[in-house]
């Protein structure tokens, strides 16, 4: 009996002392205040920089100065051998290692030496026709090339500039549509007329190349050197062209007509 009282007891004590108020009770309590504060607005203001900017410049005394300086200096200078002097050091090299191979077998160096000998040989007599042919006034890539057909009465080997009458043997040539002979006459018809001006010295075993070396004004050199090339595709390349390019390539030449007389 003293037990249960005593139990009794805690427990009610218990529930004195962890019993909370009501939660909602306690919210419905709670009071809203609004908000009281005035707060001012004031018009946004813009606001000029007004800071006065120095202007500086570089130090020319100073910068000449810098200069001087070997710190400064990023030039990379090579100095070593030149790509010359690099070749023939690789091509000795290269020859004395192949001969030291071939020592070993003395029927191949011997047969070295013989070809060397027979290639140099071989190299100054094409170097000395070369030469010859040069000096000359030989076209060799002329040497080389088919002789066109012509139609017309007289042959290339006689030709003589003062002797044609270009303008009715162009005609004869249009009319039998022999377009490459036709630009052969125009070619020769433009040397008349630069051997009439005193603009070249016509000479019949002279070659194109020498005409164009002998015209003294550079423009005119160059105008004549493209007519030059014109006319050697045509005739000695042997390539057949039609009215239409034929009207073209005669274009050419009457500008070149008209620009020296």
């Amino acid at each position: 009996m003293l037990r249960t009282t005593l139990l009794f007891v805690f427990l009610l004590i218990a529930n004195l002392c962890f019993a909370g108020p009501d939660t909602a009770a306690v919210l419905k309590k709670a009071v809203v205040k609004k908000d009281t504060v005035v707060r001012s607005k004031k018009p946004a203001v813009i606001i000029t920089d007004t800071t006065t900017l120095e202007q500086r410049s570089l130090d020319t005394a100073a910068l000449n100065k810098y200069k001087k300086l070997p710190e400064f200096k990023y030039e990379e200078t090579y100095n070593g051998p030149s790509w010359w002097t690099r070749f023939w050091r690789w091509f000795w090299e290269w020859l004395s290692q192949l001969l030291g191979r071939a020592g070993k077998h003395p029927g191949a160096l011997s047969a070295f030496f013989v070809f060397l000998k027979y290639f140099f040989i071989l190299a100054g007599v094409s170097a000395l026709v070369f030469l010859i042919l040069k000096l000359s006034g030989i076209n060799m890539l002329h040497l080389f090339r088919k002789k066109p057909y012509s139609t017309l009465a007289y042959s290339e080997s006689v030709e003589n500039i003062h002797e044609i009458d270009f303008e009715a043997e162009i005609e004869k040539a249009i009319a039998v549509h022999n377009y490459r002979f036709a630009v052969r006459l125009l070619y020769l018809r433009s040397l008349k007329q630069l051997s009439d001006n005193g603009l070249i010295n016509w000479q019949i075993n002279k070659t194109n190349t020498n005409y164009v070396y002998e015209l003294s004004n550079a423009e005119q050199r160059e105008a004549f050197k493209r007519l030059t090339l014109q006319f050697e595709y045509v005739w000695y390349g042997d390539f057949l062209i039609n009215g239409e390019i034929f009207k073209r390539i005669n274009a050419l030449f009457n500008t070149f007509k008209s620009s020296a007389e």
